[in-house]
């Protein structure tokens, strides 16, 4: 996993009106859970930007006041017309204990159903996966080389090391339909 470092300041006020007063200076609250203690903190809006609005999942160094956790993101709260952040929580990682976390889908390879003319459709952009940290790969690679017309790949056919899939077993990550112009084929051959 990629790695990103976010400086933050301890929090020391909880309260509604301090909450206030940080959101009006372009600072996020936010909270640091699974360690010995809960850790409330805020860091400025722009720290977050390349963690956020990116389809990359990141292992998160936060540095509040000099003290460093490991951690991922687990949630977000945003304003509901602005699209600003209001608050982000975290959890806390340790090497022994597996986390959950979605991860995206890369695929690799031209599918042989596209090649006769059907369409290309990924279900799924993201799975659900369970796992040691240091096992959590950048995203998640499907081979669709020998994907024909009209067959898909559920989530129960792929495997990783040492990695569990979370999703449905029979959800479709990804699928080649059929479009009308290779329906049209068929037939005419048939």
């Amino acid at each position: 996993m990629q790695k990103i470092e976010i400086k933050a300041v301890k929090r020391v006020d909880l309260g509604k009106t301090a909450t206030k007063q940080l959101r009006k200076e372009e600072n996020v609250p936010c909270v640091l859970y699974g360690g010995k203690d809960v850790v409330h903190f805020y860091a400025s809006e722009n720290e977050f930007r390349k963690l956020i609005y990116s389809p990359n999942v990141y292992l998160v160094t936060l540095n509040v006041d000099g003290s460093k956790y490991d951690a991922i993101i687990k949630d977000a709260q945003y304003h509901p017309v602005s699209e600003k952040m209001l608050h982000a929580d975290f959890l806390q990682i340790s090497e022994d204990k597996p986390i959950t976390i979605e991860i995206p889908v890369k695929l690799e390879g031209l599918a042989e159903g596209v090649k006769a003319g059907g369409k290309l459709q990924l279900e799924q952009r993201k799975l659900r996966v369970k796992g040691l940290a240091k096992h959590v790969p950048d995203e998640l690679v499907v081979n669709i080389s020998n994907l024909g017309l009209g067959k898909g790949i559920q989530v129960g056919h792929l495997t990783y090391p040492n990695l569990e899939l979370l999703n449905a077993k029979n959800s479709v990550v990804v699928s080649v339909k059929l479009t009308r112009a290779a329906r049209a084929a068929a037939q005419q051959k048939g």
